[in-house]
């Protein structure tokens, strides 16, 4: 483990931030993960807040005020394959119910793989 990693007991988290495009055509919202090393899942939020909030400002959106913090479980720098991000949701839907209402309305903004 690098000391970078381990100074001041320093863990890595990833924030999730919410943003709307009012700018662009249907004012589309944006999920965005940003990576932290911080001592406390609190420090990790306050960071990638301030942060949303100059990502927005510069690029003319606007941070919604929601930030969902997890903390990744690697004891070092994150790596190839390390789970950065969980998010676990109650849904009495079924399995493509759920994913057409949360991921795929098809009005996402998203691009296609050449690989089958």
């Amino acid at each position: 483990m690098a000391a970078a990693d381990v100074a001041d007991e320093k863990s890595w988290y990833a924030v999730r931030c919410v943003f709307r495009w009012d700018a662009w055509e249907g004012a589309p919202y944006e999920e965005r993960l940003t990576l932290w090393q911080a001592v406390s899942m609190d420090q990790a939020i306050a960071r990638a807040e301030g942060e949303a909030r100059t990502y927005a400002r510069e690029n003319g959106h606007r941070y919604l005020e929601l930030a969902q913090c997890y903390h990744l479980a690697t004891g070092g720098r994150p790596d190839d394959g390390d789970e950065v991000f969980s998010l676990l949701r109650d849904s009495s839907l079924d399995e493509e119910a759920y994913l057409d209402r949360h991921f795929d309305t098809g009005r996402e903004h998203q691009g296609v793989t050449t690989e089958g």
